[in-house]
């Protein structure tokens, strides 16, 4: 038996708005070319396998950082604590036109960078590139890890702003 109801389309910004509910943490995923480091600001990462240890990020597949990727073959996925909201708007290219970028650095860790001062990171060579419509789904095997020594909140991003943690 099937059921023959027509779906209703839905609007891209009804879209946007409820998965706007969906609290995620605020990456900078980072890969070297070339010699530059380049950065973007992800929060469409999730983990996928522990065997294999594999994750996965989106990327809008115009985006200038997709085709660093598929070049790179490499990145570094920086969780970003709650200190650095300037660094995630930087990265995502929403920084005002002239202004001096906020202070950050990135420190050599094998071929992507580490940037400095956040709460984590994790080294990924790129298995796969899907198609997901205007984005690619990258899946990428983890080959190393780094985790802040000192306790440190991650920054959040819900409801279109950044959050911070409230938990004890």
């Amino acid at each position: 038996m099937s059921n023959s109801k027509q779906m209703t389309p839905v609007s891209p910004r009804a879209y946007r708005d409820v998965m706007g509910l969906f609290a995620t943490g605020v990456t900078v995923v980072a890969a070297e070319l070339e010699g530059k480091i380049h950065g973007m600001t992800a929060n469409a990462i999730t983990s996928v396998s522990l065997d294999p240890l594999l994750i996965l990020v989106c990327v809008q597949k115009n985006a200038v950082m997709a085709d660093i990727l598929q070049k790179s073959g490499e990145f570094s996925m920086n969780i970003l604590n709650e200190d650095q909201e300037q660094l995630s708007n930087f990265f995502a290219g929403i920084w005002p036109d002239g202004a001096d970028p906020p202070p950050f650095s990135f420190k050599p860790w094998h071929n992507s960078g580490r940037l400095q001062d956040t709460i984590g990171a994790l080294a990924c060579k790129i298995d796969k590139f899907l198609d997901g419509g205007d984005h690619w789904i990258i899946t990428a095997a983890v080959f190393d890890l780094y985790a802040q020594q000192e306790p440190a909140n991650p920054l959040l991003y819900y409801q279109g702003q950044y959050r911070r943690f409230m938990g004890g």
